[in-house]
């Protein structure tokens, strides 16, 4: 399995009481895989993982397997604070159907390096699923090292790299010293920086995962497709397309909610408006969009031809 095109990270569509709308969820699924998704991402950060309980977890992996059908590849977020809790996730994905595991080094507790490998090599021998490194420093408080990517990609112990961290010169650095050391591209490179995905192909990256493609996975399918056959400028106009869209994700001043709760509701919101899923509801304690910005919310759709 090497994951390529366009990923979406799936939200996690969930009822007015915070239960796991599985109904919504199956029609995301279809949403994006008419729009062009390669695959589909779940419980990531976009799919609210850290906010969900175990058995909701358990949910969303196996309606996403369902929905999805084997036509496109379900990658599973296995993110946890340490490598039991990891495991126990890595074991529970594998035994709903997952195709193959993501997860970021731990966090809470500072890791060294080695130990970092050391983490990603337990999770990657616990199932016989391919693995994915999440690196997503925002978040996790720490950058993946590029000596540990480059070993952990030589002896296959993971198959890729989601690469939210925003440092593009980082990354150069990683397809450089990838195409020297795998000159066969066993290891695939997805950016998940979605105002940057045209230079992110253009100097080697193998596809994208980018939350606003719940919104408008045909625009990130139409990006991915024009890199690949070249057309460089309709690229960049793609990209600037939906780098205009993006806004809708910032629709709420962050003076009264955190930037999190923020983009997710926007994103569902979003989501609601177009028809796919039923509930804008976000996990505790996010808060909900005020309706001005639920307002704006539908404005930058409007203009942005969606709706």
């Amino acid at each position: 399995m090497r994951p390529t095109g366009f990923i979406p990270p799936l939200c996690t569509p969930l009822t007015p009481d915070g239960a796991v709308d599985t109904g919504s969820l199956r029609r995301l699924v279809e949403h994006v895989l008419e729009g062009g998704a390669s695959g589909v991402f779940v419980l990531g950060t976009s799919g609210e993982a850290v906010f969900l309980t175990d058995e909701q977890r358990r949910t969303v992996v196996r309606t996403a397997v369902e929905a999805a059908g084997g036509r496109v590849p379900v990658l599973a977020g296995v993110i946890d604070t340490t490598t039991p809790r990891v495991l126990e996730r890595a074991r529970e994905a594998a035994g709903l159907g997952a195709d193959a595991l993501v997860a970021t080094a731990p966090f809470y507790t500072d890791t060294h390096p080695a130990e970092t490998a050391d983490h990603f090599r337990r999770v990657a021998a616990e199932t016989a699923l391919p693995l994915l490194a999440y690196d997503i420093p925002s978040r996790v408080h720490t950058k993946l090292p590029l000596a540990v990517l480059l070993d952990l990609a030589e002896d296959r112990t993971l198959i890729g790299l989601k690469d939210s961290s925003g440092d593009l010169d980082t990354l150069r650095h990683l397809l450089v010293a990838l195409r020297h050391r795998d000159p066969n591209r066993h290891f695939s490179v997805l950016t998940g920086s979605e105002l940057t995905v045209d230079a992110a192909l253009l100097i080697g990256a193998d596809g994208v995962v980018a939350g606003l493609g719940n919104v408008d996975p045909a625009g990130y399918a139409r990006l991915y497709a024009h890199a690949q056959a070249g057309r460089w400028p309709e690229a960049v106009a793609e990209q600037n397309r939906l780098t205009t869209l993006h806004a809708l994700v910032r629709p709420a001043g962050t003076r009264d909610m955190s930037g999190t709760a923020a983009t997710l509701g926007a994103l569902k919101t979003a989501l609601c408006l177009l028809g796919v899923i039923d509930h804008p509801t976000t996990a505790a304690p996010l808060r909900p969009l005020t309706p001005e910005a639920a307002q704006a919310v539908e404005h930058l759709l409007k203009d942005g031809g969606l709706l």
